[in-house]
């Protein structure tokens, strides 16, 4: 089993940036394919970001503007949100399943969830 903690969200102003954290309670690389995920209100769940040892993925809104990534020794990972615009308002969560998922998971996909952190950015 995993525990997952978020951490990092936050209000910034459109063009601003944000980090958010994911602290796992247990070795998660190259074993866990780690990802991000956000909702917003009225909307569905939707995967932002994953990564398995050096294999990435990013839901095309995003790309270019964030990035995943993971220290190994922390067992934590990490989502730099640059250029943040009002859409990207939402709860994010980061979501772990054992093995090597290609490409964004889909909701049903991940086996363990973090609690979430709110990150809103205003126009």
């Amino acid at each position: 089993q995993v525990q997952l903690v978020e951490s990092g969200g936050g209000s910034v102003q459109a063009g601003g940036s944000l980090r958010l954290s994911c602290a796992a309670s247990k070795y998660t690389y190259g074993a866990y394919t780690m990802s991000w995920f956000r909702q917003a209100p009225g909307k569905e769940r939707e995967g932002v970001a994953s990564i398995f040892t050096h294999n990435t993925y990013y839901h095309d809104s995003v790309k270019g503007r964030f990035t995943i990534s993971q220290d190994i020794a922390k067992n934590t990972v990490y989502l730099q949100m640059n250029s943040l615009k009002p859409d990207d308002t939402a709860m994010y969560y980061c979501a772990a399943r054992s093995g090597f998922v290609v490409g964004l998971p889909a909701e049903s996909i991940p086996t363990y969830w973090g609690q979430g952190t709110q990150v809103t950015v205003s126009s």
